[in-house]
C-alpha cells in the first residue's frame, strides 16, 4: 500500500476562499505563540497593530500608502503566475521603473511641456519595468532558460544600478551628503489623496484590476493564458503560440511593476533614493498567492499585508516590540497557504497492492 498525489480535475471555489482565510488565521495562531514566548500578550499587540492600520483616517492612509505598489506588483505578478511562469523579479521591475520616472522628471522637464511630465515620467517607468521583463521571458520563450533564476538575478542588478545612480552620477549635490537624487519639478508630482500622502496611483491598481479581471474572464487571450498555465501540451494542440503569449505576459507584468515603481518616485518621495526597494515585490507574491490570482482580491489582500507593515511600525512605537513582528506574520502565512493550495489543487490516493494509481481509494 502506498499513498499518492493526484491532481484534481477541478477545484471547488469553496476551497479557493477557504484556503487563504484558514492561512491566515493559521498565521495568527504561529504569531500568537511567537509573541508569547517573547513575552508578549499576543491579543494586545494584534489590537495595537489594527489600531495602528485602521485606527484613523491617517493611520489608515498610511496603510493605502503601502498597498498600493503592493496592488500593482500583485496584479503584474499575477499575469505571469497564472501561465505558471515563477516572475520572482517584480522587485527590479519596480525599481527600474522608479529609475525611468525619475530619470525624465529630471533630465527632461526643460524639453517636455510642464502638463506632459507626469504622463511622460510613468510612461518611462511602465517601460522601463515591461522591457525588464522582457529579458526573463524571451531567454524562457525561444531558449528555455529557467525562468525562476533570471528574473530574481536581475533584481540584484536592477537594485545596485538604481543604487550606483543615487549614491554617484545622479546624487545631489546639495543634498548634504545624503544618498538620493535632487527632488523632481512639482510638474512630475503625482496627485495626492487630500491632505494624506496616499496618491493617484490607487485609482491606477483599481483600474488595473478591472481591465485585468475582464481580460482573465471575458477574452480569448484570457482564455490562452490559462490553457497554457494548466496544461501547455493541449495549448500547443489549440494552436496557440506559447513563446508569443509568454513574451507578451511578462510584458504586461513588469509594466504594471513599473507602474508601481513609478507611482512611489512621483508620489511619494518625489525622488530616487535608498527606500524604493524593500521588498514589496516579494511582499505581492504572498499576495498573488493569497488571491488566488483574482484581480479584484488582490486589492484586498494588498490592504491587509500592508497593514501588517504599518501594524509593525506602530506596535514598535507603542508597545516598544520589533517593527519585524509584522514582517514576521507575512512569512508565516505564506507556509499554511502553500500547504492549503497543494491539497487544493491535489487530492491523497491509497494504492493497494498492483492497483494502479487511477483506481485507487479515495482519502
Amino acid at each position: 500500500m502506498r499513498i499518492v498525489f493526484e491532481k484534481r480535475q477541478s477545484i471547488s471555489r469553496k476551497a479557493q476562499v477557504l484556503v487563504p482565510v484558514v492561512s491566515l488565521l493559521l498565521s495568527l495562531v504561529l504569531g500568537a505563540i511567537l509573541l508569547a514566548l517573547s513575552k508578549a500578550n499576543p491579543w494586545e499587540t494584534y489590537v495595537a497593530m489594527a489600531k495602528g492600520a485602521f485606527g484613523s483616517w491617517r493611520n489608515f492612509s498610511e496603510t493605502l500608502v503601502k498597498a498600493i505598489p503592493l496592488m500593482l506588483t500583485g496584479l503584474g505578478i499575477s499575469i505571469a503566475f497564472r501561465m505558471q511562469f515563477w516572475n520572482i523579479g517584480a522587485e527590479g521591475q519596480l525599481v527600474w521603473g522608479g529609475v525611468a520616472a525619475a530619470g525624465v522628471a529630471l533630465f527632461w522637464a526643460d524639453r517636455i511641456p510642464a502638463g506632459l511630465l507626469l504622463p511622460a515620467s510613468l510612461l518611462a517607468g511602465i517601460i522601463a519595468g515591461g522591457l525588464w521583463a522582457g529579458i526573463p521571458a524571451t531567454l524562457k520563450a525561444w531558449i528555455g532558460v529557467d525562468e525562476t533564476l533570471t528574473t530574481l538575478m536581475l533584481n540584484y542588478v536592477a537594485i545596485l544600478y538604481a543604487e550606483h545612480l543615487y549614491y554617484g552620477p545622479w546624487r545631489d549635490p546639495h543634498g548634504y551628503g545624503f544618498p538620493g537624487t535632487a527632488q523632481l519639478p512639482p510638474a512630475a508630482w503625482l496627485p495626492r489623496l487630500g491632505n494624506t500622502r496616499a496618491h493617484l496611483g490607487l485609482l491606477f491598481a483599481i483600474i488595473a484590476a478591472a481591465l485585468l479581471w475582464f481580460i482573465f474572464k471575458r477574452t480569448r487571450w484570457g482564455f490562452e493564458l490559462t490553457i497554457i498555465g494548466e496544461n501547455k501540451t493541449a495549448a500547443r494542440y489549440l494552436g496557440i503560440d506559447i513563446g508569443r503569449n509568454i513574451v507578451l505576459a511578462l510584458l504586461l507584468s513588469g509594466a504594471l511593476s513599473g507602474l508601481a515603481g513609478a507611482c512611489e518616485v512621483t508620489g511619494v518621495s518625489h525622488r530616487l533614493q535608498q527606500g524604493l526597494a524593500i521588498g514589496y515585490g516579494y511582499t505581492a507574491i504572498i499576495v498573488a498567492w493569497m488571491a488566488q490570482l483574482d484581480p479584484i482580491a488582490i486589492l484586498f489582500v494588498s490592504i491587509l499585508m500592508a497593514a501588517l507593515m504599518v501594524g509593525g511600525d506602530q506596535v514598535q512605537m507603542m508597545m516598544g516590540l520589533p517593527a519585524a513582528v509584522g514582517l514576521v506574520l507575512q512569512g508565516l502565512i505564506l507556509f499554511p497557504l502553500l500547504a492549503g493550495s497543494l491539497f487544493t489543487e491535489y487530492k491523497l490516493k491509497i494504492i493497494r497492492g498492483r492497483e494502479k494509481a487511477t483506481t485507487g481509494g479515495q482519502v
